[in-house]
């Protein structure tokens, strides 16, 4: 009877995956903005760990192996992986089709992968289409925070500086201090806010950590080189000797600041569309505890000497900036 039963279902998931996945996938590219020029130089703190459920960590293993995928987070697999499907299927929060950007994108294609690894494990043959066990630390909240301000407010690149000289980002405990510090940063400088834009969305599990690594390496790629560098413990100077950090001092011209938070709960960041909607949400992601951070990154440009960002350089890097 099950077997009988089985045979038909796996029919129709095939037909399925035949005729909506490529029209979902084609419409799902369609979302993918462009990738920006290079702007300018940067800086980055960043640090974390997906493969430790406990509160503090052990630095190195945030960052490593493959994009490619099927490494990260394999030893939590089971939960949403192969063989079956996880439910719910979470979409970022406050998600919609119109203007999602890439951090949109990335998520939803997060949840794709583990709904066409679901798909495959059951046409395969594989376990039958129940409610597997949950991973055990469920969902991850993956936050990102965007804005630009007045390049007057040249103190947050020596506070921006002076946080990642001094961090510990080998334990959680030293990145929810550098996120503290970054957050409190921001605050300070209410007269400079110019653009920002805040997005939320959980991911599963097994998803997460590819997911934020490629939210980071796509924020990465929008620096010409990265003059200060923090990450996992481990502090890099900037291979040309002759590049120095050095502050922007031009009135005209803007800071860029990226924050990437993944959270163990969720974090209840709500779209920013004002000075004091980003205030508050910049005190929600300050607040986000020791023991659920799993990873940050906080990205800055520009960072080196006579170097600055222009307001059309500015949008062109991050279109999803919104005036406030």
């Amino acid at each position: 009877m099950a077997r009988s039963f089985r045979s038909p279902l796996r029919r129709l998931m095939r037909l399925l995956s035949l005729s909506l996945l490529p029209l979902l996938a084609a419409s799902l590219f369609t979302l993918v903005a462009p990738q920006p020029a290079q702007a300018a130089s940067g800086g980055r703190i960043g640090g974390g760990s997906f493969r430790s459920s406990s509160p503090s960590f052990r630095g190195g293993s945030y960052g490593g192996g493959s994009y490619g995928g099927g490494s990260y987070g394999g030893r939590y697999g089971g939960g949403y992986g192969g063989g079956g499907f996880g439910f719910p299927f979470l979409l970022p929060i406050g998600f919609g089709f119109g203007g999602a950007g890439l951090f949109g994108f990335l998520i939803l294609m997060a949840v794709v992968g583990v709904l066409l690894n679901g798909l495959r494990g059951a046409m395969g043959g594989g376990e039958s289409m129940g409610l597997p066990a949950q991973a055990g630390d469920g969902p991850v909240s993956v936050a990102q925070m965007q804005l630009g301000l007045l390049a007057t407010a040249r103190d947050l690149q020596q506070d921006l500086r002076r946080s990642a000289r001094t961090a510990d980002t080998g334990s959680s405990a030293g990145l929810q201090q550098v996120l503290q510090e970054t957050t409190l940063a921001l605050l300070r400088h209410p007269d400079q806010w110019v653009y920002a834009n805040s997005e939320v969305g959980q991911v599963p599990f097994t998803a997460a950590e590819a997911t934020f690594n490629r939210l980071s390496m796509a924020e990465r790629s929008k620096l010409s080189s990265e003059v200060t560098t923090t990450v996992d413990g481990r502090r890099r100077a900037e291979a040309d000797a002759t590049v120095q950090a050095g502050d922007a001092d031009a009135a005209n011209d803007f800071i860029a600041v990226t924050l990437l938070v993944a959270s163990r709960r969720p974090i209840p960041l709500k779209p920013v569309d004002s000075a004091d909607q980003l205030r508050e949400a910049l005190r929600v992601l300050g607040a986000v505890p020791s023991s659920d951070l799993l990873a940050l990154e906080v990205i800055w440009q520009p960072d080196a000497q006579g170097d600055v960002l222009e307001a059309g350089e500015l949008l062109t890097a991050y279109p999803q900036l919104k005036h406030l």
